[in-house]
């Protein structure tokens, strides 16, 4: 897989606010928020989408739902939020590097897009 704007969050390369990080995974703050609270959640291995994962990801992603939770938690997400996966580009996907947008802080609408 190709280098990514993530990639280079991972790395250090180009700064992010960043809420978490683990062995596993990396969460910050969305430089283009589209909620009051707007986390991206992301692996540190390289896995394009939801649409790539193996069964060999499942202890992954499951942390990475986990700390979803967490930091929901955390952020005082407390009236509920929306956990969003975009793949591929019919789903708005922007990134070729899984990704989850954790959304809060105001009333979110449906249907979303």
């Amino acid at each position: 897989m190709a280098e990514t704007i993530f990639t280079k969050i991972i790395n250090r390369e180009i700064p992010a606010e960043i809420l978490h990080d683990d062995e596993l995974a990396l969460a910050f703050r969305d430089i283009s928020p589209q909620a009051p609270v707007h986390v991206l959640i992301i692996p540190k291995e390289p896995i394009e989408s939801l649409a790539t994962l193996q069964t060999e990801h499942q202890a992954l992603a499951g942390h990475l739902l986990l700390l979803a939770a967490k930091l929901a938690r955390q952020l005082g997400l407390t009236n509920g939020y929306r956990l969003v996966t975009n793949i591929g580009s019919d789903g708005g996907q922007s990134v070729p590097h899984l990704h989850f947008h954790l959304l809060g802080g105001r009333e979110l609408s449906w249907p979303p897009g």
